[in-house]
């Protein structure tokens, strides 16, 4: 399985992410720089955090135009697997791949620490290693992850599992006191109808190796990898 971590102009977690997913995965990773024009040979694309373009006009508002974005629109478009992590996540919105927006922080501050996770749905290639209702810990370091969308969008995303993760207390609970940004519905990250394609604002990457503290991250990488595993026999 070959994995390809976009550098956009202000990307700051794309070493993080190549890192993790080797020491992770042992999988083969590359970096895809912007101006590419072809995604050809990867199995997994990877949107990291960051400020890319420096989130002018809005986040990812502007990346969502870079000349890679096509090539990583038509591999979604045909099942390949994307995941977008924090101003991975917002572009994925702007690119119309996922469904809803980021706004500012319902404090307008930006917020750096843990946050509990609550797993909403297991059947999917970026969770299928978890537990239903499994709790796992993973920091976010955002200024706008707070997810907005439709009532009707909402409800779509609800009755077909989409929302595959939930900001939680320590033991599961769906509080507003554990919604960190006020995000609708404590949401924490979605899928697409099809399920290929993952937005979260949660840092995986930054809690996948023992040295961290936390290896709680290494979920959503092993779940990819054992997806894949299944899927070639």
């Amino acid at each position: 399985m070959k994995f390809g971590v976009v550098v956009f102009p202000g990307s700051n977690c794309d070493a993080d992410c190549l890192h993790a997913i080797q020491t992770v995965t042992g999988q083969p990773v590359e970096y895809i720089w912007h101006k590419s024009g072809s995604v050809d040979g990867f199995d997994c694309i990877v949107l990291p955090g960051g400020f890319s373009y420096g989130d002018y006009l809005r986040c990812g508002a502007v990346a969502r135009f870079s000349p890679v974005m096509t090539p990583v629109i038509e591999f979604a478009q045909k099942g390949g697997l994307v995941i977008g992590i924090c101003n991975g996540f917002q572009v994925l919105t702007e690119a119309g791949l996922l469904p809803g927006t980021l706004h500012r922080n319902k404090n307008l501050q930006f917020l750096c620490h843990d946050t509990f996770l609550r797993v909403e749905n297991n059947t999917t290639p970026f969770t299928c290693r978890a537990s239903l209702g499994q709790v796992i810990k993973v920091p976010i370091a955002h200024g706008e992850g707070n997810y907005y969308a439709g009532p009707e969008t909402i409800r779509q995303l609800e009755e077909n599992k989409q929302i595959l993760f939930r900001y939680c207390d320590p033991h599961g609970e769906i509080t507003p006191e554990a919604n960190p940004n006020g995000s609708l519905n404590n949401i924490a990250g979605i899928c697409n109808e099809r399920g290929n394609v993952l937005g979260m604002m949660p840092h995986p990457e930054r809690c996948a190796e023992s040295v961290l503290g936390n290896t709680d991250g290494q979920l959503i990488f092993q779940s990819l990898l054992d997806f894949w595993q299944r899927r070639c026999g």
